[in-house]
């Protein structure tokens, strides 16, 4: 018997799923809650309950095999975490190397804002466009950016003018960084070997944040398999949904964004039976969405973009938006009409908080009987920090967080009174020190009774806080918590069915530059002026609330900055409709979806299993690596070909493009050995760009040599 274990870390739960890889049945699954203190906890947990149901089986008539840990032959790890960091902003400090890069860069791709706070270094070297050296590497900077940076930083990320073309000082900047701090280092060239300095920056910049991150979820998942008897190799699943031995994934974690997502793509195609889909994946962080077509999802070619982030990274077509059970809540009070906003925080539910820490409740009951609501009302954080508080906070962040640390759960209204330290608790979350719990779509699902399985009670203290926060107009938000519950969810089943067709239509092709940057409604608007929608009165009720809870209004959604707004008399409605199959995963799509696709108009299958689809998508996923060689002609009559260890000159073109075609092929090979496969098969692809000067002349302008490697998982 060849049995396959999947495991899919998510920002709420760690899920787990036993396979018998021969006949693709589902032997047993497993739900644990995903502890972020020690992530251990949590594996542990899925994984003894999927072994326990395995062991149970070997006693029965019709035994699907042995029960014994030793039978299972591999254990593929898919997970949100990385996803969700980049979305959240969330990530240790590193510092950022550009080397022959201008200062202005930064303004490119949206680079300064990704390192946000974060250190960057100039440093005097990087290459031209045909490979040479523009100028002499600054090893004396180097030293200078070690000495300054080695003891504030966790990791560095290297990006050199045109690395691609020629890595030679990306590697001895590596090298030096590396003796000098012993740090983890990523260098730009080994994650792309496209064009576009900025982008490269970026994607080097989430991979360096990332590296401790991930780092720590293979310690632990290796850990409690070597617990419990498991002694098979750990895969670890990349954006495309192939394979990655955990050794190699540990260098280039930024390949594991999208990763759960990816997986559950490959469940979902399983679980439903189906060839052809849109597939929607409600996580506690993000809604993940995608197309599955012909069994697989298309490949975006421009890379991932993830939380408005666009990297380099080759990964499905997905869209990721920051919708998810337990996305942060906020009420909206500096607006004259109100309402919720939903994400792309997320926030542990109060009515899971209140389970482990139930003083939570008493801190909201004395929170309900002040006169005057603050905004800080069902607000606590809690320390994130195993190893302690890291020496390059500020004074006050220090002070702030080791007194979180003393306290454990606390409202923020006990250690932040004022702005600038209302602030200071931002930057400690948004680090990843301290985390946040607050109202969620999963408390107003315990308010409403969709799903009750914490604590109700602590769920509706904090419906009832945010329900009494007032209004530009200086009402209160919601009559009383059930209505804000309510509330809280039609805003939810809005913004998902928003980003279904906002999905749909980027994969019809219509408006998809603006998708990610615009209202939807004005895509939809602009796609009716060219005739390609026809108007459609429709007077649905909203999902999710009854006509108790909004009255008898017909209300027109507008999606503006990630908020709801309504008005009760549209002089104009516009209907479309989902011309697809409809498939819902996550734990929570039972809870939300079959109110998304009423409202839409659509039916939608969520199947068995659907709640630990990523762990079933892990456990069926193969491995693949992809890798590019180019080809220029800095002058007439020479080639030249554009190495991993730098470029050489060759007369010939047919020499070059054998040349390239022989590394591409090497590097393919050896990077998906590396990554765990057996049995490796290798795809050529060629791209010669030529301009026809002549009948009998052709103008040489580049060439890009692409080695597609695949494999089983030895």
């Amino acid at each position: 018997m060849s049995l396959v274990m999947g495991l899919d870390t998510g920002g709420t739960y760690t899920d787990a799923a036993l396979l018998d890889a021969a006949d693709g049945q589902v032997l047993a699954t497993g739900k644990a809650l995903t502890t972020h203190k020690d992530l251990s906890i949590g594996l542990g947990d899925a994984i003894a309950r999927v072994l326990d149901a395995y062991t149970a089986r070997a006693g029965q008539p019709q035994s699907a095999g042995g029960g014994k840990p030793s039978d299972i032959g591999l254990v593929s790890l898919s997970t949100t975490l990385a996803t969700n960091a980049v979305v959240e902003g969330v990530g240790g400090r590193i510092g950022l190397v550009m080397i022959g890069f201008e200062e202005a860069v930064l303004e490119r791709a949206d680079l300064a804002r990704a390192l946000g706070q974060d250190p960057v270094a100039f440093i005097n070297g990087g290459h031209s466009p045909d490979g040479g050296a523009q100028t002499m590497l600054d090893r004396d900077a180097l030293r200078d950016t070690a000495a300054a940076l080695g003891n504030e930083v966790l990791a560095f990320a290297i990006a050199g003018h045109f690395a691609t073309r020629n890595p030679e000082h990306e590697i001895a900047a590596r090298d030096l960084l590396r003796e000098l701090t012993g740090l983890p280092i990523t260098c730009s060239h080994e994650l792309s070997s496209a064009l576009g300095g900025p982008r490269r920056a970026l994607t080097t910049v989430l991979n360096a944040r990332l590296i401790n991150l991930l780092e720590r979820l293979i310690e632990a998942t290796e850990a409690i398999m070597t617990e419990r008897g498991l002694t098979c190799p750990l895969m670890v699943v990349k954006g495309d949904g192939s394979l990655l031995h955990s050794d190699f994934a540990r260098a280039r974690p930024v390949e594991t964004v999208l990763s759960g997502p990816a997986a559950s793509l490959s469940g979902a195609a399983f679980l439903a039976g189906t060839n052809t889909a849109l597939i929607a994946d409600i996580g506690g962080t993000t809604t993940d969405i995608a197309f599955l077509q012909n069994g697989a999802p298309r490949l975006r070619a421009e890379g991932a973009l993830v939380g408005g982030w666009q990297t380099m990274v080759e990964a499905a077509e997905i869209r990721t938006c920051g919708l998810g059970g337990d996305s942060e809540v906020r009420a909206i009070t500096r607006q004259r009409a109100g309402g919720v906003t939903i994400g792309p925080r997320r926030a542990v539910p109060l009515a899971l908080l209140a389970t482990q820490h139930p003083a939570v409740i008493a801190n909201m009951e004395e929170q309900l009987q002040l006169l005057v609501p603050m905004q800080t009302d069902a607000r606590f954080i809690f320390p994130l920090m195993p190893d302690g508080v890291p020496g390059w906070l500020t004074r006050s962040e220090t002070r702030l967080a080791q007194k979180v640390i003393q306290m454990g759960p606390t409202p923020i209204a006990e250690v932040a009174a004022t702005q600038l330290a209302l602030g200071a608790v931002d930057r400690l979350i948004s680090r990843g020190l301290l985390g946040l719990a607050t109202f969620t779509p999963t408390d107003a699902a315990h308010v409403t009774g969709a799903f009750t399985d914490f604590d109700v009670r602590a769920a509706e203290l904090g419906a009832e806080l945010i329900a009494r926060q007032k209004t530009g107009l200086g009402k209160a938000l919601a009559a009383d918590g059930r209505t804000l519950a309510a509330m809280t969810l039609a805003t939810l089943h809005q913004q998902s069915g928003l980003a279904l067709m906002d999905a749909a239509l980027a994969h019809d092709g219509y408006g998809e530059e603006q998708a990610s940057r615009t209202p939807l409604l004005a895509t939809l608007y602009e796609q009716y002026l060219k005739g390609i929608i026809k108007p459609h009165y429709t007077d649905k009720q909203n999902a999710g609330m009854g006509d108790a809870e909004v009255g008898t209004e017909r209300m027109v959604t507008t999606h503006v900055a990630g908020t709801i707004t309504a008005s009760a008399a549209p002089l104009v409605s516009i209907d479309m409709q989902l011309e697809t199959n409809l498939v819902a995963l996550g734990a929570s799509a039972a809870t939300h979806y079959p109110h998304i696709a009423q409202m839409m108009g659509v039916a939608v299958n969520v199947p068995e299993h659907a709640d630990v689809a990523g762990a079933v998508g892990a456990a069926v996923g193969s491995i693949r690596q992809r890798v590019m060689i180019s080809i220029t002609a800095p002058t007439d009559g020479k080639f030249r070909v554009h190495l991993p260890d730098g470029p050489i000159d060759l007369n010939v073109q047919e020499a070059a493009l054998q040349e390239a075609r022989n590394a591409a092929k090497q590097l393919a090979h050896d990077r998906a050995s590396s990554a765990g496969a057996s049995t490796i098969e290798v795809v050529i692809a060629e791209d010669v760009r030529v301009v026809q000067l002549s009948p009998k002349k052709k103008l040489f302008i580049e060439a890009f040599v692409h080695a597609t490697a695949s494999g089983q998982p030895s």
